[in-house]
């Protein structure tokens, strides 16, 4: 519980920079509030709210957004096995799959403390991302205007902290993040706004599925 408290708070309090973000590319501070609520996955609420605040279609925010929140379908294979939930149960135990919860659960010696370190981690980044991405839309709607305060470098700022710890991981990881960022670079004179994300998110999905 103390693994799950300590990386629900801290990766949460990110939600900051959603709200900031989301605001920046024209959603509401409703909109902005029920992605998180719903969708809760930070890479694809980024990348939704990336192509939309670059005059993209929103469906192909859409198609992103779903394509990097793939990953979790293969995370959800893997904890099923190691925390047996049933029922309605499953239900809400599906919306708390992503990165962190499951890195915490498989770290755990048994299904047990598995089971604990899910739910502290679930419910914490849950109840702080929420609230961080509340006060972040908030404060953000209040400057007025987000290009005048920099904050339309959020989006990017956000995509490239994700990138990052690739980068810094195993080789196969790095050769991963280069090529969909050069997907994506590549593609951004020729294709509409939003496309090169999808592009990127794409051969980042094929290259974890491989």
């Amino acid at each position: 519980m103390r693994d799950g408290l300590g990386v629900g708070i801290a990766v949460g309090l990110s939600g900051l920079a959603f709200g900031a973000a989301a605001i920046a590319a024209g959603l509401n501070i409703a909109q902005a509030s029920a992605l998180s609520l719903l969708t809760f996955s930070g890479a694809s609420q980024f990348a939704l709210v990336g192509a939309v605040g670059a005059g993209g279609n929103l469906a192909v925010g859409v198609a992103g957004a779903l394509l990097l929140g793939g990953r979790n379908t293969l995370y959800g294979l893997r904890l099923a096995d190691l925390l047996r939930v049933r029922g309605a149960r499953s239900v809400v135990v599906a919306q708390g799959v992503i990165d962190e919860t499951t890195a915490v659960a498989t770290a755990q010696p048994d299904r047990e403390a598995a089971r604990a370190g899910f739910v502290a981690t679930f419910a914490s980044i849950y109840v702080t991302w929420n609230l961080a991405t509340l006060v972040g839309a908030l404060g953000a709607a209040r400057l007025g205007d987000p290009a005048t305060f920099g904050l339309d470098a959020v989006v990017p700022a956000a995509f490239l902290a994700l990138l990052w710890p690739r980068l810094r991981a195993n080789a196969s990881d790095r050769w991963i993040a280069v090529l969909a960022a050069g997907v994506a670079i590549a593609a951004t004179p020729f294709l509409p706004s939003g496309v090169p994300v999808l592009l990127a998110a794409a051969v980042a999905l094929g290259g974890a599925l491989r």
